[in-house]
């Protein structure tokens, strides 16, 4: 559950500078998202899950998933008391899904909409 109400999009092209070194050569980023102190990338080529770490969060871990690994994937709405959309993926190999929490300041129906064009191809 997110603690801070401050989950918004970022700029696509603001996200291709601020993570450049994580790209691959030509690779672009389509969508951007900012999770209280956590990102999740949409790129042309893979997901990537930036994850801030501890207290002051300068340890960080980049999870790279590429789109042909996972195996399916759902979300769940915000509700009248539950005011968090959450967004589950299933990697092949991993029975557990990786998950992600998104405030009310997103649309997860775009989330979606982004990854099943993405996953699909």
């Amino acid at each position: 559950m997110s603690l801070f109400g401050n989950a918004h999009t970022i700029d696509p092209a603001t996200a291709q500078q601020d993570y450049a070194r994580l790209l691959g050569q030509g690779e672009q980023i389509h969508a951007a998202y900012l999770l209280v102190r956590d990102s999740i990338l949409f790129t042309d080529r893979r997901l990537i899950l930036v994850d801030k770490q501890g207290i002051t969060g300068k340890k960080v871990e980049y999870r790279s998933v590429p789109y042909r690994s996972i195996t399916q994937f759902s979300v769940e709405t915000a509700g009248t008391f539950d005011l968090d959309a959450e967004l589950s993926i299933w990697v092949s190999g991993n029975p557990v899904p990786l998950q992600k929490t998104f405030t009310k300041g997103v649309d997860i129906y775009e989330v979606q909409a982004i990854l099943a064009q993405f996953v699909s191809r």
